[in-house]
């Protein structure tokens, strides 16, 4: 649990419970036999105090409560230190995968609400096949007692089965559509939207408004071939809403109709073996599909509308359809080709959740350069840095050009060398991006500091200071100015001196 200031988090504080799963007689004994020793007592104590929030019969959220129900109920006392141990205990159980804490911001209350989401622990063979934790475990009871565990875990198949005298095993279960038959002549929306509204399931992350643009099952399904071969693939993504979501992500993304979106689903290797959607292979396929009609601009203003610069900034009336909010301390500056188009919260909001495809048209509302964009898509599907990590570097890049002095440094190796950096320090959310931009503005501040005082010259990659340059006293007009009765006076007393030095 990453947390900055104790004052952020305290017993006043409210908190709720997620969880999707129920606790069996073996998830129990992998709480008390394996992660127990790994995390403790305590913390195990917590996992089920936190479980216990939402009855046994029931999933989803817990009520809303005040934190001090945690610190009396575990015997902690709300003060520093008690914050600080139930901070501990809680990191340990997210550590090994149990749990997940988020941290919610609440406008009209300006405090913060904490989201515990309980994690069901994994099963033997999940845990022993994961090779941090059994580490982790063996570092804590001993390599023999891990293999020991395991066998009390796991119970064998007999010998008889195993054996050489085994014979070939063949599958013999009939299919669901082999005994029942459904009535799918008829397509009931009225019990699907019911069954929507009351599903205890959820999409972790980015929470996504219902938006008017967004496709839908029965667009692709009406417009998906017959006879093609990923049909049932489709087919299952009618009740799939998180598989939906994705496929919407990546419409909006690259601009795709859903003609677009249906020739890609019908080729080869859209879709896992498993029958999910193959993310990284239809990105890369629409990223081209996007580079073509990028470069057909005709074909692009017609189906596409050219799309406007800050669009759903210039019309408030539009609902925003990301909600993944920003938190003030990490708020960046709004550049000033934007000042009167937005504020400074709706800018960043554009940041850290548009495209950076998107964020790139408002930057250059005409056509974004080949090469400028060719950058960007290396960057992403290269060295993978997240969306919204890239668009705090586009953010960052743009702020460059537009302090002037600085355009000769915006090309292709500079940007990859950033991004390379934040690739190296980790850089891997919005809030680590924002550092990262201020951090850099300071060692540049310093540097320009640092060379203010004389002249600077370079000699590898270290910079000599010369000399300081040393202002020179000019005369002024003013002082060569002189009167004719001055100049008078001046050859008198110059004949004077002169006639008494004769003598």
């Amino acid at each position: 649990m990453h947390m900055k200031s104790l004052l952020h988090f305290t017993e006043n504080h409210r908190f709720c419970v997620y969880r999707d799963f129920c606790l069996s007689s073996l998830d129990s004994r992998m709480l008390s036999s394996v992660y127990q020793p790994m995390v403790g007592a305590f913390a195990i104590s917590l996992y089920h105090l936190l479980f216990q929030q939402i009855p046994i019969e029931k999933l989803g959220y817990s009520p809303l409560e005040q934190q001090r129900r945690l610190f009396l109920t575990l015997g902690l006392e709300p003060s520093e230190k008690g914050r600080r141990y139930l901070i501990e205990q809680a990191s340990l159980l997210e550590a090994v995968g149990l749990l997940q804490t988020c941290r919610i911001y609440m406008p009209e209350q300006e405090d913060y609400v904490y989201e515990y989401e309980l994690q069901q622990p994994l099963s033997p063979a999940e845990f022993f096949n994961t090779q941090h934790l059994t580490l982790l475990l063996r570092d804590k009871i001993g390599k023999f007692a891990v293999l020991a565990l395991r066998e009390e875990l796991w119970a064998r198949e007999p010998e008889e089965l195993s054996g050489p005298r085994g014979g070939h095993k063949e599958n013999i279960s009939l299919a669901f559509y082999d005994i029942f038959e459904l009535n799918t002549h008829v397509i009931d929306y009225e019990l699907e939207q019911a069954l929507s509204e009351v599903s205890s399931a959820r999409q972790p992350g980015v929470r996504v408004h219902e938006d008017e643009n967004a496709l839908n099952y029965a667009d692709i399904i009406l417009r998906f071939p017959k006879d093609s071969v990923n049909r049932t693939h489709v087919e299952k993504l009618r009740f799939n809403h998180e598989q939906m979501g994705v496929l919407n992500y990546v419409v909006h993304k690259y601009d795709l109709s859903v003609q677009d979106l249906c020739r890609l689903l019908d080729e080869d290797g859209a879709f896992a073996p498993d029958g999910s959607v193959a993310l990284e292979e239809l990105e890369r396929r629409a990223n081209l599909q996007f580079r073509q009609d990028k470069r057909r601009q005709e074909q692009r203003e017609v189906y596409a509308g050219k799309v406007v610069a800050l669009r759903q900034l210039e019309d408030p009336a539009e609902p925003t359809p990301m909600e993944h909010a920003v938190e003030m301390e990490y708020y960046v500056d709004v550049p000033v080709q934007f000042q009167s188009k937005c504020d400074i919260h709706q800018y960043n909001m554009m940041l850290r959740n548009e495209p950076y495809t998107r964020l790139l048209k408002t930057f250059f509302p005409g056509a974004v350069p080949d090469n400028f964009f060719d950058i960007f898509e290396k960057i992403d599907h290269s060295y993978k840095l997240p969306g919204e990590v890239i668009n705090v570097l586009i953010h960052y890049l743009m702020s460059l050009l537009t302090s002037g002095g600085n355009e000769q440094r915006i090309n292709r190796n500079f940007v990859e060398a950033i991004a390379s950096n934040m690739l190296l320090k980790q850089v891997n959310t919005y809030e680590k991006a924002v550092q990262y931009i201020r951090d850099q503005s300071k060692v540049k501040g310093k540097q320009a500091a640092a060379s203010g005082g004389g002249r600077t010259r370079t000699y590898g990659s270290k910079a000599a200071r010369l000399k300081p340059d040393i202002p020179i006293a000019q005369e002024s007009g003013a002082a060569n100015a002189v009167s004719e009765e001055e100049f008078e006076e001046m050859l008198r007393m110059a004949a004077e001196m002169q006639a008494s030095k004769n003598k």
